[in-house]
């Protein structure tokens, strides 16, 4: 990270100073007004915002609290240990860590040389973030699911991505904005976690890397990141074998927590993919059913009518 950015971030906080001067508690009222200690966006955000950042307090426990906001932690040097959900989670340098509204996070006191940011995010700062993620995939669904604490499979994501300069510039360009407050930030603010997010997408594979009890959701995300790549010709056989599961078991997986089994995932990605080429492409019908996997033309009809109403040749002239 840009030096002249950390030097600023690492500056001892009034907070913090009363921690160091012989106060080592949180001091609850400064984050809610509420008994249970649920970190208010109203106490941390002006009226107005909808994302702003502050250093993580060091020198003290952080107490099992939750957020009514979603909070992602970009960690700029040293390391954090947090208790998200029971699961110990340390957050290393370089690696982010996204927390929905239903998490509950505990943190290790931190060290003067352990510094990160906290992003607090409400939800519709993401609006124009998921419009740039136009290309239809279930991959990017869920993990807006996740984030809105909709898809049921997990509250957090630990991203490892430490080594991944795009996304560590993305995060620095952000921090970078939001600390000089520089003009047209929103717009500017919400294309760069835009364009974050679409980085993200391409290292789904770096999430949850030795986390406890992360064996699900790096199954669910391999699988569904091979359907994204491979629609054309993906087989269930194929990818058992890619991360030696039984199929039984890695279709059953997906069908809990997106509600589509294999075979269903795999036709509502070569569907929705041919329905993205008839509305940005001028292709004939006949080479977009052959580019997403079929050779049925008639099946491909008929399948393609029940799922969006119309024919293809019918979807296009009514998208476009």
């Amino acid at each position: 990270m840009n030096q002249e950015l950390l030097n600023r971030l690492k500056i001892i906080s009034p907070e913090e100073a009363q921690i160091l001067a012989g106060k080592p508690q949180v001091q609850q009222s400064l984050y809610t007004a509420r008994e249970e200690f649920v970190v208010d966006s109203r106490r941390m955000l002006e009226a107005g915002k909808l994302i702003d950042i502050r250093p993580h307090t060091r020198f003290v426990h952080f107490p099992a609290h939750r957020h009514n906001y979603i909070e992602i932690i970009y960690m700029c040097s040293g390391s954090t240990t947090h208790i998200v959900n029971g699961s110990r989670v340390v957050l290393k340098e370089g690696e982010l860590l996204f927390l929905n509204q239903n998490a509950t996070q505990e943190i290790f006191p931190a060290g003067e040389k352990d510094i990160a940011v906290n992003f607090m995010v409400l939800p519709e700062f993401f609006d124009r973030t998921f419009l740039m993620m136009d290309e239809p995939s279930t991959l990017r669904d869920f993990l807006v699911g996740s984030l809105k604490a909709e898809s049921g499979m997990s509250d957090y994501l630990h991203f490892h991505v430490s080594g991944i300069l795009p996304i560590q510039n993305l995060v620095e360009n952000l921090i970078w904005s939001l600390v000089n407050r520089q003009p047209n930030r929103r717009n500017i603010n919400q294309t760069t976690m835009g364009l974050l997010f679409l980085q993200l997408l391409n290292h789904t594979d770096r999430i949850g890397q030795n986390d406890p009890a992360a064996w699900a959701q790096g199954m669910l995300f391999a699988a569904m990141r091979y359907v994204e790549e491979n629609y054309r010709n993906a087989t269930l056989e194929e990818l058992a074998g890619k991360l030696k599961e039984p199929g039984y078991t890695i279709s059953r997986l997906l069908l809990r927590h997106t509600g589509q089994n294999f075979k269903q995932l795999l036709q509502a990605k070569r569907l929705n993919q041919s329905a993205f080429l008839l509305t940005t492409t001028a292709l004939p019908v006949e080479e977009i059913i052959a580019a997403v996997g079929y050779d049925n033309t008639s099946y491909f009809h008929r399948i393609f009518k029940e799922r969006f109403g119309v024919t293809p040749k019918g979807y296009r002239a009514r998208e476009s």
